[in-house]
């Protein structure tokens, strides 16, 4: 039996999409999950998008890391689904409901609402998430915020300039950290300009990360270092960020397929 699968990517983070609306994909885990985004001898992705039924929305978004990890969100795969799906639609994940619609400029994302309690990022204690009073060296008094999934975001005078290869990986697994976290570095050039690196939780450094982009934009918008709409530019390319005042923040940016293909789940040792 060969399962089909969509290659895609939002400005260079990449994901292998299996559609299992119509039709159950066998034999997916977090083991298989890993298999596939293995770029050796998989096919190779930063995480597996598996669509599923959903009774509470048009259907289910689950997200693997290329680690494994299950995680709650992820704002460049939103938007590649929404441009497979081809249509406006309301979308289940782990970290809540959100929304995928076209959009003159590529694809639209309501992400929902930030959350800045400390026990909603979660930390493992409590402490003030707009200026945490903490520090891994030159990285100091970060802020938290949950927008579907968790980042700590560090304001620097270049970012370019930060080590996140060796600190991301450090601080997503500090104990401060009971579900680990996703570490982003940010410059702000502008009222209306950011840019940024992410050290993204079970993936490493990647070129996009949309939720990133979304909690960066989120607090410099709260330390009042920028205005509610911004642009995030990340090494793959930008996203406009608008925090609007009912609280939603809309994403949005450009998304791509690169290519269609099968593979045969028993090459990675499953059998269905």
């Amino acid at each position: 039996m060969r399962v089909p699968f969509v290659k895609m990517h939002g400005l260079g983070n990449d994901f292998v999409v299996l559609d299992g609306r119509v039709e159950s994909v066998p034999g997916i885990d977090s083991t298989l999950a890993a298999a596939l985004a293995d770029r050796h001898t998989g096919i190779g992705c930063d995480q597996l998008v598996l669509l599923e039924p959903s009774t509470a929305a048009d259907f289910r978004m689950r997200i693997f890391n290329s680690d494994g990890s299950e995680v709650e969100a992820c704002g460049n795969a939103t938007r590649a689904i929404g441009l497979l799906h081809g249509a406006a639609a309301r979308i289940e994940t782990a970290g809540g409901l959100i929304t995928a619609s076209p959009a003159e400029d590529g694809i639209s994302v309501e992400m929902g609402q930030p959350r800045f309690d400390w026990d909603r990022i979660p930390l493992a204690y409590p402490m003030d998430t707009l200026t945490m009073p903490v520090g891994w060296e030159d990285l100091e008094n970060p802020v938290a915020v949950n927008v579907g999934n968790p980042h700590v975001i560090f304001f620097v005078p270049d970012t370019d300039a930060v080590d996140l290869a060796r600190l991301g990986a450090l601080i997503e697994r500090d104990p401060l950290f009971p579900e680990r976290v996703n570490v982003n570095a940010a410059t702000v050039t502008a009222r209306d300009a950011i840019r940024l690196r992410v050290w993204e939780r079970g993936a490493g450094l990647t070129r996009a990360c949309g939720t990133g982009a979304c909690a960066t934009a989120i607090a410099a918008m709260r330390r009042g270092l920028t205005d509610r709409s911004i642009t995030v530019t990340l090494p793959g390319g930008p996203l406009r960020i608008d925090w609007r005042d009912d609280g939603e923040i809309v994403m949005t940016g450009a998304a791509a397929e690169s290519f269609r293909g099968t593979f045969d789940p028993a090459d990675y040792g499953v059998s269905v």
